[in-house]
């Protein structure tokens, strides 16, 4: 595989194939432990990231190879001007892999189209968020045991919620799947999202009410509001604590019912939750690091 920009780019068998690959590695982490000696990740993240950046850093080292990049445009030529096919070109001269976020979107498009090593896309914008995307369905089909014949929810920021939009394209190819999209009328699911559902023939409600939806609900993948993605301050203030879950709304939730978070978590989820055993955000964390590891290989050893 050249690059992974959107989650378009991997179908059915590459994602399966990769859970099945991160499954291996929890199970036996020491043969893992040096298939990428010799190699290089570029981790460059043109806007702030914990647990991507980091997650992507601890793969390549816990697959025994080494990381290089920056953390912040400032801190790289970006400040004095350089173009992102410049930097990728540059950066392609010393690493074997890229990993790149960056605020604008397209822009890990750009890159893979000028750089000569494999990209992946650590988040664009509001668009795509691959990786995410592959913690996610990791952790679903751990916790539940598929990723079929789901009812999922999705709650919040749907409108500007990259980690939103994969996730609905990715679980749209498995069969059996429905969707409930939870959020204020000004933060809906984007349309381009929406036709993308009509077109695979797959079943999707919208409401305003979390309380309303929760009881039917195998999945609930909470979203936070996010501040960098408005323009208007007082939009922001208005909008920001829509949905807030607590103990008590979880009272005619499923038992069997996980729960999700791309994170970081502002307040959108109550912190008494987390003693919940249906609380897997911090799984997802974890998840998300087996998962890059499993990518990284694939992309770097391929057919192997």
């Amino acid at each position: 595989m050249k690059s992974l920009i959107s989650i378009m780019d991997l179908d059915e068998r590459d994602i399966n194939a990769l859970m099945d690959t991160a499954d291996d590695i929890v199970a036996r982490p020491g043969a893992y432990a040096h298939k990428m000696a010799g190699k290089k990740l570029a981790s460059l993240f043109f806007e702030p990231s914990t647990r991507t950046r980091l997650s992507f850093e601890a793969a390549m080292y816990e697959l025994g190879g080494n990381v290089i990049g920056f953390s912040e445009a400032q801190s790289s030529s970006a400040a004095k001007g350089e173009s992102v096919a410049d930097t990728v070109k540059t950066v392609s001269c010393y690493a074997d892999i890229i990993a790149m976020r960056h605020p604008k979107e397209g822009a890990p498009l750009v890159a893979s189209q000028s750089a000569t090593v494999p990209v992946i896309n650590a988040g664009d914008g509001g668009h795509n968020h691959p990786t995410q995307t592959l913690a996610d369905l990791f952790t679903i089909r751990r916790e539940k045991g598929r990723v079929s014949g789901l009812t999922v929810g999705v709650c919040g920021d749907l409108k500007f919620g990259r980690t939103v939009h994969s996730l609905l394209e990715a679980l749209s190819r498995y069969e059996g799947n429905r969707f409930v999209m939870v959020s204020p009328e000004e933060l809906k699911v984007p349309s381009y999202v929406k036709q993308h559902l009509k077109n695979n023939h797959v079943p999707y409600t919208q409401t305003t009410d979390l309380s309303q939806a929760l009881p039917e609900l195998d999945v609930l993948y909470m979203t936070r509001v996010q501040k960098e993605r408005f323009f208007n301050e007082a939009d922001y203030i208005r909008l920001k604590d829509s949905y807030v879950l607590t103990p008590q709304k979880l009272e005619g939730a499923k038992g069997d019912l996980i729960i999700m978070h791309p994170l970081p978590r502002v307040n959108e989820i109550s912190v008494a939750i987390d003693q919940d055993p249906r609380a897997c955000y911090f799984k997802q964390v974890l998840n998300g690091k087996y998962m890059r590891m499993a990518l990284i290989l694939m992309m770097l050893e391929g057919e192997k």
